[in-house]
């Protein structure tokens, strides 16, 4: 292997879900990582990137996917055709910080954030998510998006023994492993998608 990199997941970067790259240990895989993401972008107009650095794992890159399966994809193609070594990490999300002079910051990282007194508000982005489900897991798929900090706003049937149901609720409860529990407690039979609220 040439380095080893690591993978931070990001959402909400460039109008779709996002993740963060970042080289570590060999400083010199950051032109090889800048090079392997500026190919795969030849051919992946999803994928979007941008240099990055963190106080705690150096120079990186903050990337942009259409989801967790896209980043997937992405990440194998760079350890596979690049020899990069990658590690993921768990989600974040970007959140709005109006301060008081005025001031509007977007911030990704908690240590980025104006401190509390230069604070008037942090605005948490949402999503619109509607579940389709067989009945029998209308209860337990209720349950976990409430557990996620859910707002329910409708249910239906579809189908005499099909039902949507929608809620909102924090892209950072979303971004993480919503998608598996929601195939867990339905034992792969519902289905979800999602919109941006704000």
């Amino acid at each position: 292997m040439h380095g080893i990199g690591v993978l931070f997941l990001l959402s909400n970067f460039v109008s779709v879900s996002a993740y963060f790259l970042l080289a570590r240990q060999f400083s010199s895989i950051f032109p090889g990582l800048r090079d392997a993401l500026e190919k795969l972008q030849l051919n992946d107009v999803a994928l979007k990137f941008e240099p990055e650095t963190s106080s705690a794992m150096g120079f990186g890159f903050r990337c942009g996917f259409l989801g967790l399966l896209h980043m997937e994809i992405v990440q194998e193609r760079l350890e596979r055709e690049y020899n990069l070594s990658l590690i993921t990490t768990a989600p974040s999300v970007v959140y709005r910080v109006h301060c008081v002079n005025g001031d509007t910051v977007e911030c990704s990282n908690p240590s980025l954030l104006p401190e509390p007194g230069k604070r008037k508000s942090i605005e948490e982005p949402f999503v619109k998510i509607e579940m389709l489900t067989p009945k029998d897991y209308i209860g337990s798929l209720m349950e976990l998006a409430q557990e996620r900090r859910g707002q329910f706003r409708e249910m239906k049937f579809i189908a005499e023994n099909r039902a949507s149901i929608t809620y909102e609720l924090p892209l950072a409860e979303m971004v993480g492993d919503f998608f598996d529990q929601l195939k867990s407690r339905s034992k792969g039979y519902a289905s979800m998608e999602y919109t941006f609220v704000g």
